[in-house]
C-alpha cells in the first residue's frame, strides 16, 4: 500500500466532470483546468508566474521549460513534429529572457511506425537543434501498442542562461506599453488545417515553425529592461494569450484589426473555414510588450532581424476596461475579444 494514500486532497469544485479536447486548447477551458487542478494543488511562487517557463537560481539564474507535442499529422507543410518540438521548447525558454543551451528529448513511439519516418523526424530534430544552438543531452524512449500513440508523441525540456539585461514579467507591464507581434499570425494552424481539410491554394501554406532565440537575444541586448514581457501565442492564438495577460495584469488591452499582420492565403483559408485568425495557433511568432518610448526603434530593429520582417505594432496597454481585450474592427467598431472557449483546432502542436 502506498504511504501517500492518506493525503487529504479533496476534489476541487469544477464545472465539468470529464476532460475534453477543449481542455487542451489553450483557452478558457484550459485555464479553468489549470486554475483548479494544477495551480491550487501545487501552489508555489514559481508556478504563480503562470509563464511557459520558470526562472530558477543556482548561484546564477537559469530558465527551465518543458513541453509535449502530439500534433496530427506528424509531417506537415514546412516541417514535422521533430523540428516543431525543438523550436517550441527553445522558444519557451527564450520567452523567459534566456538563451537556450540544453534540451532533453523523450519519444513515445507507436508500434508500427516505419523506421524511415522515425529517422526523418530525428534528422529534423538534429537540424533544428543545430540551428538554435542547443545540445540534446538526455532523453527517454518508450513504445506503446499499435493504436495507442498516433505514430509518435515527443516531450522536450529546455534549460537556458538568463540574459543579464532581461527583466521579463507581467509585473513590469504598465499603461501605455505598446504591443508588437513579430510576424504574420495564424500561419502554423492553417498549414495544419489545410492538410487535414484538403484545401488547395496557388501556393501551399507552410508552417512558420522556427527558433526565435537568436532574434530575441539581439533585442534583449539592445533594449533590455524596456522589454516588459514576451510570449509566443501558440495554443489559443493571439486572442487567448492577450486575454491571459490582461487577466494577470488587471489592465486593459486595445488592439487594431487593420494592424495585425496576416498572409492573404491564410486569411482566405480562415474565412473559408469560418475561423477567427486571432484564435489560431502560431509557432514562429512572438508578442512583445515594450515601453512606448522605444516602440518604434524596437519595431525597426525587429523588422531587420531573422523572421521579423512582417512585425507590426498591433495595440497598447490601457488603464480602461480592466481584464479585457478590445479590438477596433476594420470598419471602426469595437468589440471585446474573449478568451477561446473550446478547441478550434485540436492536436495542432
Amino acid at each position: 500500500m502506498s504511504n501517500l494514500t492518506n493525503l487529504q486532497c479533496p476534489l476541487p469544485q469544477l464545472d465539468f466532470d470529464v476532460i475534453t479536447l477543449g481542455h487542451g486548447g489553450g483557452g478558457l477551458l484550459t485555464n479553468k483546468l489549470l486554475d483548479k487542478a494544477i495551480f491550487e494543488l501545487f501552489d508555489n511562487e514559481k508556478l504563480k508566474t503562470r509563464h511557459d517557463g520558470a526562472i530558477l537560481s543556482f548561484g546564477h539564474k537559469v530558465a527551465f521549460s518543458t513541453d509535449s507535442f502530439v500534433i496530427s499529422p506528424v509531417f506537415f507543410p514546412g516541417g514535422n513534429i521533430g523540428e516543431l518540438a525543438v523550436n517550441g521548447t527553445v522558444n519557451d525558454v527564450a520567452m523567459c529572457g534566456a538563451s537556450p543551451r540544453y534540451i532533453s528529448l523523450a519519444l513515445i513511439i507507436e508500434e508500427g511506425l516505419p523506421v524511415t519516418e522515425l529517422w526523418d523526424i530525428l534528422v529534423h530534430v538534429k537540424g533544428a537543434a543545430e540551428k538554435a544552438g542547443v545540445l540534446i543531452v538526455t532523453g527517454d524512449t518508450k513504445v506503446v501498442e499499435r493504436g495507442k500513440g498516433d505514430k509518435i508523441f515527443i516531450n522536450t525540456t529546455g534549460v537556458g542562461e538568463m540574459n543579464p539585461n532581461a527583466q521579463i514579467g507581467t509585473d513590469y507591464i504598465k499603461p501605455g506599453d505598446k504591443i508588437i507581434v513579430s510576424g504574420n499570425v495564424a500561419t502554423h494552424g492553417m498549414a495544419i488545417m489545410s492538410v487535414r481539410k484538403g484545401l488547395e491554394f496557388e501556393t501551399s501554406i507552410e508552417s512558420d515553425t522556427c527558433n526565435l532565440n537568436h532574434t530575441i537575444g539581439h533585442l534583449l541586448n539592445e533594449f533590455g529592461s524596456q522589454i516588459h514581457l514576451m510570449r509566443d501565442p501558440t495554443r489559443g492564438g493571439v486572442a487567448s494569450t492577450l486575454n491571459e495577460i490582461a487577466r494577470d495584469t488587471q489592465l486593459g488591452i486595445d488592439i487594431v484589426q487593420d494592424d495585425i499582420p496576416i498572409d492573404s492565403r491564410v486569411d482566405s483559408a480562415c474565412e473559408m473555414l469560418g475561423l477567427d485568425p486571432l484564435y489560431v495557433a502560431n509557432e514562429g511568432v512572438f508578442i512583445s510588450f515594450v515601453d512606448a518610448s522605444v516602440a518604434d526603434a524596437y519595431l525597426k530593429k525587429l523588422q531587420s532581424l531573422e523572421y521579423g520582417e512582417n512585425a507590426a505594432i498591433i495595440g497598447e496597454v490601457v488603464a480602461d476596461h480592466h481584464n479585457k481585450v478590445v479590438l477596433t474592427s476594420k470598419i471602426g467598431g469595437k468589440r471585446v475579444v474573449n478568451m477561446q472557449v473550446g478547441e478550434q483546432l485540436p492536436r495542432i502542436c
